[in-house]
């Protein structure tokens, strides 16, 4: 709760990332705030208060997740939401010749983005959402110590480069909105 508002104000992408895990933890307590509250928010040692505000929190999260249906797997809709922003955020700063750098650094990674979409499972994702799908994927594996192909971690640095410009093109769009050529 506390990382992700912060994260939320300083880097969406990284907030992304952090929910996407977040919904992974409470599945692996099997969406139970009860076994949350007793064996998970122990370990960050806060005092009674912040202690009761995150079970709030996750409970409010597995209240959301059993009622959007993505207890086993998906997403949750307020992140589906962030994830379709920078969506569109992405096709905007594409559409546009003021953001040359954001272009290039797409049409880079983008061969990447087609090698993930083919391996995919056939759904329909945004190039962003397939991005976003790839650093958690690199992400999770990781936290479990398993080895990346070196093929990997090649097309995982291009992708983060295009997803590390989007977040800040996405952080200063809220602070004053972006000028776009098609907006005269």
């Amino acid at each position: 709760m506390y990382i992700a508002a912060k994260l939320k104000e300083d880097n969406i992408a990284e907030y992304v990332l952090y929910m996407w895990h977040t919904e992974d933890i409470i599945r692996a307590y099997d969406c139970d705030v009860d076994r949350i509250a007793r064996e998970y928010v122990p370990r960050f040692g806060l005092d009674k208060a912040h202690s009761d505000a995150l079970v709030a929190w996750y409970a409010d999260l597995c209240r959301m997740m059993r009622s959007e249906g993505v207890k086993e797997r998906g997403h949750l809709q307020i992140n589906k939401n962030v994830v379709a922003e920078l969506s569109e955020l992405s096709a905007r700063l594409l559409e546009s010749h003021d953001y040359p750098r954001y272009r290039t650094a797409y049409n880079h990674a983008l061969p990447d983005i087609m090698a993930l979409r083919q391996k995919g499972s056939g759904t329909m994702l945004s190039d962003i959402e397939v991005c976003l799908g790839a650093l958690y994927g690199v992400m999770v594996l990781r936290m479990q110590k398993k080895p990346i192909s070196e093929g990997t971690e090649t097309g995982i640095k291009d992708i983060s480069a295009v997803i590390a410009l989007l977040a800040a093109y996405y952080k200063e769009n809220k602070k004053s909105p972006l000028k776009f050529d098609s907006d005269f």
